[in-house]
This record gives structure tokens, sequence and C-alpha cells, in this order.
């Protein structure tokens, strides 16, 4: 297989992956469209349309420095699912900390500027803050879910499948991000970055368990 078969298959499962959870997600709306979920679903179709844009705009424009794309992406993306965790979260003193860590993601934001153009590059430093703030939140998400009776449906809770996928990118793309301003273009870690399209995957593939096998009553 050459290099263009695997960059295609890699670009077209993921991307076939994104559009199928969020046409998955609208088959199931009504199990969570009455509750703190409701608008997961919009969430799901906005990945969609900034994927498929930065996709076009590479392959079709020819236009190799989108960054400002996938940076618009990730801030409306870290401030929703940080939006998610301060409702469901209820200890007050980490209801707190979610709010802190908003303040630091921006002053990421500020100190990544000075770096990085993010109009052209993909932004780095907030990306990995922001991953290490998630999975704090996420932590903050599971203790309290460990410590009460939700742990005894937790299986069928839409936003624990959420919060498992959301865990396993994070944590398998922040090795990747460290390295990527350094190496992109070098044949080895094109192949090692790679592992982040099946990150993307795995990360789909909850959502879409989530769906399926979730109550239609959820209990967050």
């Amino acid at each position: 297989m050459t290099e263009n078969s695997v960059i295609f298959l890699r670009d077209f499962s993921t991307l076939f992956m994104e559009l199928l959870c969020a046409i998955i997600g609208s088959i199931f709306y009504y199990k969570y469209k009455d509750s703190i979920l409701k608008y997961f679903l919009v969430y799901l179709w906005i990945v969609v349309l900034f994927e498929y844009s930065g996709y076009i705009t590479r392959e079709y424009f020819h236009i190799k420095s989108n960054g400002i794309i996938f940076n618009i992406y990730f801030f409306l993306n870290y401030t929703y699912l940080s939006y998610l965790y301060y409702r469901i979260v209820q200890h007050p003193l980490r209801k707190k900390a979610i709010l802190s860590f908003f303040v630091i993601y921006i002053l990421s934001i500020a100190i990544g500027g000075i770096y990085e153009n993010y109009v052209t590059q993909f932004q780095s430093i907030p990306f990995i803050t922001a991953s290490f703030l998630l999975v704090i939140q996420i932590a903050f998400y599971f203790t309290e879910i460990l410590n009460s009776k939700k742990v005894l449906h937790v299986k069928r809770n839409l936003f624990f499948w959420i919060s498992i996928g959301v865990l396993i990118f994070y944590i398998g793309s922040i090795p990747f991000r460290i390295a990527i301003n350094y190496y992109v273009g070098e044949g080895p870690f094109n192949n090692l970055f790679s592992i982040n399209y099946v990150l993307i995957i795995l990360l789909n593939t909850c959502y879409i368990i989530g769906f399926i096998c979730s109550n239609k009553t959820q209990l967050y």
C-alpha cells in the first residue's frame, strides 16, 4: 500500500467515524434531549463541520496552513466540555477548580500566542494545557460517580461513555502534541502521529456505545 493510500484511508476512516457518530447521536437524541447533554448533538455536528472544512481546504484548495480552523474548533471543544463537567460535578470546591481551569486555559492561549502563529499553526501549548485540565475534570467526575449509587448504573450512563472516550483521546494525544511542532514532516514521526487518528476512532466509538447502550432516563 502506497503512502498516499495510507493517508487517504486514515483520513476517510476518521471523517467517516465522526459523521457516523453524529448520525447515530441524532437517531438516539430522544434519550438525552431533556438532559444536560441536550446540546451535545449540536457539538457533534460542529465537530463534523470543522473537520470536513479542514480536510476540504487542505485537499481541494491546497491550503496547508489552516491552523485557525482547528484552533477555533478546539477552543469551542474545551469550553463546551468544561461546561459539562462544571454542570455535572457536584462538589463546590471541584466546581471552583473547573472555573479556575478555564482561566488557566485562556492564559495558556495568550502565552502560546507569543511562540506560535495561531492562524497557520495548530496551537500546542493551549492543547497540552487543556488536555491535562480535562483529564483532571474527568477524575473529578469519576471520583463522584464511584462514591455514589450512580456507579450501579454507570454502564447505562451516556456521560460516562463520553468521559471514557475523552479520557482515552487526551491521554493518548498529549505525548504526540508535545513533539508535533518539532518533528512534523519527518517520515517515522508522521507514522507515529497516525496513532492520533486511531484515538479519534476510539473517541467516537465510545460515544456511539454510549448512545446505543444508555438508558433513556439519564442519572448524572
